[in-house]
């Protein structure tokens, strides 16, 4: 049993994915500051200022000036600012991610059409047999 988890663990997917994730987590942190550094106070110019992040529904019939005064007092809300944003994140990463995949694909089929446009060359064994063949030809003439 030890075998098979050491066969699996080490197998490249395996580790590729481990990098991925990791990969993922700390893109997710640029995504994020890009999102709120830079896309919603360009959204909020265009929507006269609105901070998504403040948006909220209050269900408990008080009176809060922000989310955090809500949270902080305990009271239930709806968060749709928050969900906006979150929205808006998943978007952009999608989006980016889906540029970084065309562009690979793009790559692959680049290196596939060279592969397929150069000439087969013949394997080393095969080449030497035909110098070989060469050698005795020349002797015997």
């Amino acid at each position: 049993m030890l075998q098979e988890f050491k066969e699996f663990a080490i197998r490249g997917n395996v580790v590729d994915m481990g990098v991925g994730i990791v990969i993922g987590a700390a893109f997710t942190t640029i995504v994020t500051s890009f999102v709120e550094d830079l896309i919603n106070p360009i959204i909020g110019l265009f929507t006269g200022g609105i901070d998504f992040s403040n948006l909220f529904l209050n269900l408990s019939g008080q009176e809060f000036s922000s989310v955090a005064a809500a949270k902080a007092a305990g009271a239930a809300t709806l968060n749709y600012g928050m969900f906006l944003n979150a929205v808006i994140s998943f978007l952009i990463v999608a989006w980016v991610l889906f540029l970084i995949v065309k562009a690979v694909n793009n790559l692959k089929k680049a290196a596939v059409a060279e592969e397929e446009a150069a000439p087969p060359q013949a394997p080393a064994q095969e080449k030497l047999l035909g110098e070989i063949r060469d050698l005795l030809a020349a002797r015997q003439a």
